[in-house]
């Protein structure tokens, strides 16, 4: 086990990577406590408010929450006291891991590397099918969590020699300020910054964050303003423009789409999604259709067939798009980044292994096409 020690005022700790990929942590890290006065230690005023006379105002995300003294918003981990709005969530991830940057899902970004990935409680969506429910449908009240300041975070992804860092889990926009302040450390440390996000964020705050951001993969979650509203209490324009933000300051890009049976299966809307991709530049983008399993408010549904994953794979390519990949069905081999003009496998994949790279200097070693992608 590798490990690494850091000081701080206020205490030492001993972090270390297992066998097994979970960044394992000595009692000495030092659990926050929760629901009491102690847990403000964790907090810092949080960036984009404004005072009114109904509560303070929070310009992070479209919600735009206007919160009462004493409450929070329905990220349930931004809080006003005394008119001034805090994030509860700096420096309190409830989970820290090392995963492969596969994991992401992230194809084209430095494969086969691995990446330090934090997460707190808290989520400015409400999807139905989360995954993460138990920490994205909680505040870091309640959830178990560790003591990773910015600082922190950086030393510990230097000890464990990982090239970046995912800001994933629940939602990093929800933790926006615990997201700058550490982006900003590691991108001076010559570090690489990761967003799994919803990409449900006001322009101002997502271009200044952008600053700091090489790669994101964001949950394009339908093409329908009506299905976002009931699936994830949220609206799809704000995602868009999220999309061309990210394009407009070179933050490479690749989007997820679950395939939800009765809710985001529709050829019609696929298609619609993926036209809109070719025609705003973001054909090179990968797209990865991932496979719905039952989960949270949707456990009562199927799993998508196989076949209408194939059939939205099939729409994406014949739009245009370049790169299609398929997730959670490992038996379909649908995990390759295959090369556009010649065919050839560039990088062949098992689960999150890869198994033979024919990328040399970013293209095809067989017909030298430029494949789009951060390779080194």
């Amino acid at each position: 086990m590798m490990t690494f020690q850091v000081m701080n005022k206020r205490e030492f700790f001993k972090c270390g990577l297992t066998a097994t990929g979970t960044f394992a942590c000595s009692p000495l890290m030092g659990f926050s406590e929760t629901a009491n006065e102690k847990h403000w230690k964790w907090s810092k005023e949080g960036l984009y408010w404004s005072p009114t006379p109904r509560g303070t105002k929070c310009m992070i995300c479209p919600h735009e929450c206007v919160i009462k003294e004493g409450k929070s918003g329905l990220c349930r981990n931004r809080v006003n006291q005394n008119s001034i709005l805090y994030s509860i969530a700096y420096g309190n991830p409830c989970a820290v891991h090392i995963d492969p940057i596969e994991k992401k899902p992230l194809n084209h970004f430095l494969p086969g590397s691995k990446i330090f990935s934090i997460g707190t409680a808290g989520c400015n969506l409400a999807c139905m099918n989360c995954q993460n429910s138990s920490m994205s449908q909680a505040s870091p009240r309640e959830t178990r969590n560790y003591d990773l300041m910015p600082d922190k975070l950086i030393a510990g992804t230097i000890a464990n020699n990982c090239p970046s860092i995912a800001y994933t889990y629940s939602e990093p926009i929800s933790y926006y300020e615990y997201t700058f302040d550490s982006a900003k450390l590691a991108h001076q440390a010559g570090i690489k910054n990761v967003l799994v996000t919803a990409g449900y964020i006001n322009e101002e705050p997502l271009r200044n964050l952008c600053k700091y951001i090489d790669a994101a993969n964001v949950d394009l979650k339908s093409f329908s303003n009506d299905i976002y509203k009931r699936l994830s209490a949220g609206a799809l324009e704000p995602v868009l423009n999220a999309l061309k933000i990210f394009a407009e300051h070179g933050v490479w890009l690749e989007i997820t789409n679950l395939v939800i049976p009765g809710w985001t299966d529709h050829p019609d809307m696929i298609k619609r999604m993926c036209d809109w991709l070719a025609e705003n530049g973001l054909s090179n983008a990968p797209l990865h259709f991932s496979r719905f399993h039952p989960d949270y408010k949707l456990n009562q549904l199927s799993s998508t067939p196989i076949e209408i994953l194939t059939q939205a794979r099939d729409i994406a390519l014949s739009a245009g798009i370049k790169f299609v990949y398929i997730g959670n069905v490992p038996e379909l081999d649908a995990q390759n980044t295959i090369c556009p003009t010649c065919h050839e496998i560039l990088i062949e994949r098992k689960g999150y292994s890869i198994f033979q790279k024919n990328i040399e200097n970013g293209a095809c070693k067989k017909c030298d096409e430029k494949i789009a992608g951060v390779w080194a």
